[in-house]
């Protein structure tokens, strides 16, 4: 994995952090040169997403992921986080709406994801 970032969310007093790192895709190259990312939180089930200003096209697209693979949805141009089953899963596997580009994954313990709600404030930045 290559460059790390972090994700921040906050709402009201309140805030989660987590570590993430980059892959080598162009995709994740893309989203390097966008960062700093930010936007309002949406969720669906177990994922977060939030639109960004780019549009990418789709890289070795993927229609089921991991838990806390970062990934980025074409179809709604959003940075997604995924930390658990969605409306669209039959497992516990996380399954996006439609197929995703992966371009990172979270380091460690995803639970903390489970505390943000739709609405929070988030933004992604490059850590140095």
């Amino acid at each position: 994995m290559g460059t790390r970032i972090r994700i921040r969310a906050t709402w009201g007093e309140e805030s989660v952090d987590v570590e993430a790192r980059l892959n080598q895709t162009d995709t994740a190259r893309a989203i390097e040169g966008s960062l700093p990312l930010s936007g309002t939180v949406q969720t669906w089930g177990e994922e977060i997403y939030f639109p960004v200003a780019i549009a990418l096209p789709q890289e070795n697209p993927q229609d089921e992921v991991e838990v806390g693979d970062l990934a980025y949805w074409p179809t709604g141009n959003a940075f997604c986080i995924f930390f658990g089953s969605t409306p669209a899963s039959t497992g516990v596997k996380p399954k996006p709406a439609s197929a995703v580009t992966v371009f990172g994954a979270i380091c460690g313990n995803t639970t903390p994801l489970k505390r943000i709600p739709e609405g929070a404030n988030i933004i992604v930045q490059k850590l140095t």
